[in-house]
């Protein structure tokens, strides 16, 4: 077993080296999701009596249930574990899916792997360094959210944080076998992040119709497991033992399949492709791959929206008349009445979101180079243009399918407005557009750094999701695109000033990321 284990220690520095960008900026995010709502919640609800009628009336409300889960006090620091704990759970798990399989399964589509393999590497050594990867970054962000919370109880805050990084691990140990399953790292990137999902729905579901909790939906979902630690609320220290069980039944079963099978090689054969006719050009191709991600992200927008949709009046219920509530609510959304607002709030969250689906679609681009497998097919008739031009077309036309779909689910949910509903999804594109641009610019410049593109994407849904919170200044929130876009819908006016402008920056910069391509040496 020493000898499968040898060069572990190598491939954990070189993997941390490789995400010495990438892993800090994921972590922060994750952390200061939750740090951020301390401060935020005591502005809004100073008093214990504002707080106990915030849990009575969000535990009567199924819909803030299936989005939040229940609370289980009404302390700062149980609101806070309420209120941001699934959510830096499905972060921290998003997290540690993209490390794994970064080190895993991409490295083998790429060829490095087979490479390391020759010299002194164990067998099982590139799993374990990926593993070991996924455990400094989640107990990077429990520690950050341990320390960041403290102060307001240091058990609750050991349960959260633990209980963050707990989640994290449990799907680093899932991605670890989807990387063995799956014959890309995009399907396994797909397989794992759709448990995530699942995860989240069964939960949603349990919560939406238990008050307590107490569904066997939510008890079957790992971030079940994450609100039953009771952090701040009488902490379930025993809770832990699960999350021990599951992460070390899923390794053993990965360590299991890795030994089974060769380098490059999965358990999931690989589809056949069209006999002929389908793949005659490079937009056929960029379709064909990137459908079924389009697909994914498809249905996870129609069925947010409908959600979404769904909450308006339980929101506006909520708010009541907390005047800080509201203030925040119509800061992000638009000073109008407060379920336009919160509409509109959503609107532009989901357009935030659309943001790191543009990216992923325009990244694949970097994928296909660094794989290798660009290089064969630029070297028939098809020009840089052509093929770099079919994978944009589906990222940039995908981004709107999917912001449409929303709004149609925004209108279906809330029961009336589809018009203004599509209306203000729509508005969200010229935003997304300049990111994903961006993306393309520094793929076509420098496609060593064509990662942070992620990094623009997460400080725009960071600046977006917690800077009204935190009632941040105009001009740092300015820094998104995002927070030059007509809040819709409930807007008095809509300027297409700014529309324009954003659509004319993206159309540069995807210009300059296009003659920047045509112009490089393909990447090694």
């Amino acid at each position: 077993m020493r000898n499968q284990l040898a060069g572990t220690g190598t491939l954990l520095r070189l993997a941390l080296r490789r995400d010495r960008v990438m892993m800090p900026v994921w972590i922060m995010v994750v952390a200061m999701l939750v740090l951020s709502l301390p401060a935020s919640l005591e502005s809004v609800y100073g008093t214990a009596a504002e707080r106990a009628r915030l849990l009575t009336t969000m535990s009567a409300n199924g819909s803030l249930r299936a989005l939040y889960g229940p609370a289980f006090g009404d302390s700062v620091g149980a609101l806070t574990a309420w209120r941001g704990g699934i959510f830096a759970g499905v972060l921290g798990g998003v997290m540690s899916l993209v490390i794994v399989v970064r080190h895993t399964r991409e490295e083998e589509e790429t060829g490095r792997q087979e490479m390391l393999s020759a010299a002194m590497v164990g067998r099982r050594a590139p799993l374990t360094a990926a593993l070991l990867a996924a455990l400094v970054a989640n107990g990077l962000a429990a520690l950050l959210v341990t320390a960041g919370l403290a102060g307001r109880g240091a058990g609750g805050a050991a349960a959260l944080g633990l209980g963050i990084g707990a989640t994290g691990m449990l799907f680093a140990a899932l991605a670890a076998i989807a990387a063995q399953l799956t014959e890309s790292a995009r399907l396994a990137k797909g397989l794992a992040g759709a448990l995530i999902g699942a995860a989240f729905v069964l939960r949603a579901a349990g919560d939406a119709g238990s008050a307590g909790g107490a569904s066997a939906m939510t008890w079957v979902s790992p971030l079940g497991w994450l609100e039953h630690a009771r952090a701040f609320a009488g902490e379930r220290w025993w809770v832990f033992g699960l999350f021990a069980a599951a992460v070390a039944v899923q390794v053993v079963a990965a360590y299991a399949l890795a030994g089974r099978r060769d380098v490059g090689m999965s358990f999931l054969p690989a589809r056949p492709g069209p006999a002929q006719g389908r793949l005659g050009s490079a937009g056929a191709l960029a379709w064909r791959l990137q459908r079924g991600g389009l697909l994914g992200w498809s249905l996870a927008f129609l069925a947010a929206g409908v959600v979404f949709g769904g909450m308006t009046d339980g929101a506006t219920q909520l708010v009541g008349d907390n005047e800080r509530t509201r203030e925040i609510i119509e800061r992000m959304g638009g000073q109008s009445g407060i379920a336009d607002a919160f509409l509109a709030t959503m609107a532009g969250m989901l357009g935030m979101i659309a943001a790191l689906y543009i990216v992923s679609a325009v990244l694949r681009l970097s994928g296909e180079e660094s794989g290798q497998r660009a290089e064969p097919l630029l070297a028939n008739a098809v020009g840089r243009l052509r093929w770099a031009g079919g994978h944009l077309a589906v990222a940039f036309g995908g981004s709107a399918l999917i912001l449409l779909l929303a709004g149609l689910g925004l209108g279906i949910g809330h029961g009336r407005g589809v018009a203004a509903a599509v209306g203000a999804t729509l508005a969200q594109l010229p935003a997304v557009w300049v990111i994903g641009a961006l993306a393309a610019l520094l793929h076509g410049a420098a496609p060593r750094y064509a990662v942070a593109a992620w990094a623009v994407a997460g400080g725009a849904l960071t600046l977006g999701w917690i800077g009204p919170a935190l009632n941040l200044p105009q001009a740092v929130l300015n820094l998104s695109p995002f927070a030059h876009l007509p809040k819709l819908p409930g807007a008095e006016a809509l300027s297409w000033a700014p529309l324009l402008v954003l659509t004319a920056l993206a159309a540069a910069l995807l210009a300059a990321g296009l003659a920047a391509l045509r112009r490089r040496d393909l990447a090694a």
